[in-house]
């Protein structure tokens, strides 16, 4: 006989078969935005309360209960939240910087398709502290680096956050410009809601609870309703900035650094964003982990800069796998050294006219050491058809002012068919064009992704002629024909502790177009998922055929000679539980390289001393063992960060490559986020700033910098009509209630990373 919790899950799936729809409710003046629900406004609104679990088992009903409470005046939407716990003392809060993953936290995620597009929406996540991290769902799909959504979007929302005596709650406001909404009456959205609890590893959603979904799921989202009568949301911020300093680079002199530049963003109509840059500027920009390239291609390295970042997702024509037509890392990035080419200005327009999809933007850099100047234009159309399905086309024009190559062209055609929401076909076809390569310079394939909660299959056929050349795209190796073919099968056997058992094999074979081999590989891979978060892998065989048509420089004045290479290694990790203080990672592989042995230990570790400390160690040893010589490569590195608040936080990175003749770097930054999207930093830097994407272990250029920077981010008035803005946006006008605890109202933390003190009101 099926158990209370089974026939309830059961009850509780039926019932909830209808779509999700949560209503607003109209209250004229804001709610107290204190992290608490003791104002009486929120009483106005019915608490929504019907979330299922997604992890660890599908539909059952959540262990904690969950409640959300939606309000909206003319000009703002408001969300209250109360995350009942029954443990209270062990909720997980430890986060303050804005914009990190709250992956180690307790947190919240609130998702809104502002266009109910049914494709793409905001994310606005935060944890027990009140912390913010934002982003954008493009395409539903999930940022490149495994994250639900691209954090390079960031807008501007205000949170307050508290735990107490039987959970914690929050606090949300989001002005309606934020979301770019104009639209006055009859508002419909799409919404979605996610809890996650790290001490347990539960996900709980409010819709598209299934495994295979999650927030990304942006079709499978509920709906708002009972939004009407307000005022315009109409995007339109400027945010000009100042920077003085000085900075000395590889072979010149120390010079001074002054300059200032300008951002904006601007609503042209409700779903159509144009961004512009003038003299753009990257100092604060996360610097590169620095790699040790084992291999004798090209390494991609994600990006980081936030005018790329923004919607990037709307200019991806992936082929594949980690080929891209279009790598924003080309433009501003000396993709040999890492050094940064100044960007004049550029220009992105983004969004959707009614079901076309459409992205244009133009940068012009101009000339820096050997880089000469450069004008980089791209267009990106994608049609929506049944579904999920869309049609798409790509064009990508560079032109330089270099003699030997003024231009390169590269232009696409790809296609989605998704059916039965867990099979999609993609099929691409590219072509390039530069000087003297005009012929044999395509790219062209099929993918088969099916996806389910026990079977996940990616099979690729690719050919990529010799010419193939897309200068501001990132493809590793050309002139091959290409087959994957990756399945995995998951089970969730009833083992105490277990939650998941993973099988996978990989099969990778790339002869050339004329059919010579040049790599083939093959992999059993398997895995271990407990309860806790923590893992096993065991991978016993890692297979390599590959051919070198050129020696391969592995480190100084060692290098394999050309010829084919047959070896075989293997590697085991372990993951840690993730709510535990001191998480970490541990990965060896070891065996037979090219023409010798290599071992590589692999650690990575996160220690939370409290919200306000943490360090992390990461840890590359490579240890050779060759016929010509034995030698090792170590990367280290070590951040320190600290929050005096949520809004003043200094970070430190000590970076060690003993593969380099300086092997020490040092990047030091101090934020202070004074007012929503307006930042002053201290910044210093002995290093490099961004690592190359060559496939040879080169020296990089260093760069020694020290910076102060300041940015100022308002929104000008559009008008005093109906439909205009509120006054209270003026800058220089004392801050409204919603945005007090955002302006400079430090969150005080007591020892106990998991307890947050009350707030003390601000006055101004």
């Amino acid at each position: 006989m099926p158990s209370s919790r089974a026939r309830s899950a059961a009850s509780v799936q039926q019932a909830n078969v209808k779509p999700r729809v949560a209503r607003a409710a109209r209250v004229e003046n804001a709610p107290k935005l204190d992290g608490t629900l003791d104002d009486p406004l929120w009483q106005s609104a019915v608490p929504i309360s019907n979330f299922l679990e997604k992890e660890p088992t599908e539909g059952q009903p959540p262990t904690e209960r969950t409640e959300v409470r939606i309000l909206y005046t003319r000009h703002e939407v408001y969300f209250g939240i109360h995350c009942f716990d029954s443990e209270p003392g062990k909720i997980i809060a430890s986060e303050l910087r804005r914009d990190v993953s709250q992956d180690l936290d307790d947190h919240f995620e609130i998702m809104i398709d502002s266009h109910h597009d049914k494709r793409n929406g905001y994310v606005f996540s935060f944890n027990p502290l009140g912390t913010q991290l934002d982003g954008l769902i493009t395409e539903e799909g999930a940022n490149q680096n495994g994250s639900e959504f691209d954090p390079g979007w960031d807008g501007i929302w205000t949170s307050a956050a508290r735990i107490t005596k039987d959970g914690w709650t929050a606090t949300i406001a989001i002005p309606f410009s934020t979301l770019n909404f104009t639209k006055s009456e009859n508002v419909v959205w799409g919404l979605n809601f996610k809890r996650f609890i790290r001490r347990k590893n539960e996900e709980i959603m409010w819709a598209a609870w299934q495994r295979i979904y999650g927030i990304p799921k942006v079709s499978e989202a509920g709906d708002l309703i009972g939004i009407t009568d307000i005022g315009s949301g109409r995007l339109f911020v400027v945010k000009p900035y100042v920077l003085g300093g000085g900075e000395q680079i590889t072979g010149t002199n120390f010079h001074a650094l002054h300059t200032g530049g300008l951002d904006i963003k601007y609503g042209l109509r409700s779903n159509l964003v144009l961004n512009a840059t003038a003299n753009t500027d990257f100092a604060d920009t996360d610097v590169d982990q620095q790699q040790f390239n084992l291999t004798p291609f090209r390494i991609s390295i994600p990006e980081k800069r936030p005018f790329f970042l923004e919607n990037a997702g709307i200019f991806n024509f992936s082929t594949g796998g980690i080929d891209q037509l279009f790598f924003s890392r080309q433009i501003g990035i000396d993709p040999v050294t890492g050094e940064i080419v100044p960007v004049n200005f550029g220009a992105k327009l983004t969004g959707s006219l009614g079901r076309t999809q459409l992205g244009l933007m133009d940068v012009e850099t101009r000339a820096s050491g050997p880089n000469p100047g450069a004008n980089y234009g791209i267009a990106r159309v994608k049609e929506s058809l049944f579904g999920d399905s869309y049609i798409g086309a790509i064009y990508i024009d560079k032109r330089s002012g270099s003699r030997h190559d003024a231009f390169n062209q590269s232009a696409g055609l790809d296609m989605r068919l998704v059916f039965f929401k867990k099979l999609a076909f993609y099929f691409w076809g590219a072509g390039t064009r530069s000087p003297g390569l005009t012929t044999n310079a395509t790219d062209a394939g099929i993918l088969l992704n099916y996806d389910s909660n026990w079977f996940h299959s990616f099979d690729v056929i690719d050919k990529i002629g010799p010419n193939y050349n897309p200068e501001v795209g990132f493809v590793p190796h050309i002139d091959v024909k290409e087959k994957l073919f990756d399945q995995r099968f998951s089970a969730r056997p009833k083992i105490k502790y277990v939650r998941e058992l993973n099988f996978e094999g990989l099969f990778y074979r790339a002869p050339s177009t004329h059919n010579v081999l040049q790599i083939e590989q093959w992999g059993e891979f398997n895995n271990i998922g407990f309860q806790n978060g923590s893992f096993i892998e065991l991978d016993p065989v890692s297979g390599n055929i590959q051919r070198l048509n050129t020696p391969f420089d592995i480190y100084k004045h060692i290098s394999f000679p050309d010829g084919i290479y047959r070896f075989v290694r293997r590697r085991a990790a372990y993951g840690s539980p993730q709510n535990w203080r001191l998480t970490f990672f541990a990965l060896e592989e070891f065996g037979p390289f090219y023409t010798g042995h290599l071992n590589t230990l692999n650690l990575n570790a996160t220690y939370r001393v409290n919200p306000r400390l943490s360090f992390t160690l990461g840890e590359v040893w490579n240890r050779f063992r060759l016929p010509v010589s034995n030698f090792s490569v170590d990367l280290a590195s070590l951040q320190a960060n600290y929050s005096f608040s949520r809004f003043l936080t200094l970070t430190t990175l000590i970076q060690a490559n003993t593969s380099n003749t300086q092997s020490m770097s040092v990047n030091f930054r101090l934020r202070y986020n004074y007012r929503p999207d307006s930042d002053f930093y201290v910044i210093y830097n002995n290093g490099t700033l961004f690592q190359g994407l060559n496939g040879s272990n080169l020296q990089q250029v260093r760069d020694q910098r020290i910076a102060v920077k300041y940015t100022y981010s308002f929104q000008p008035q559009l008008g005093h009509g109906k439909n205009s803005s509120p006054a209270t946006t003026d800058p220089q006008a004392p801050p409204p209630n919603s945005l007090r605890s955002e302006m400079g109202c430090p969150s005080y933390v007591s020892p106990n990373p998991t307890q947050l003190m009350r707030t003390t009101a601000c006055s101004w």
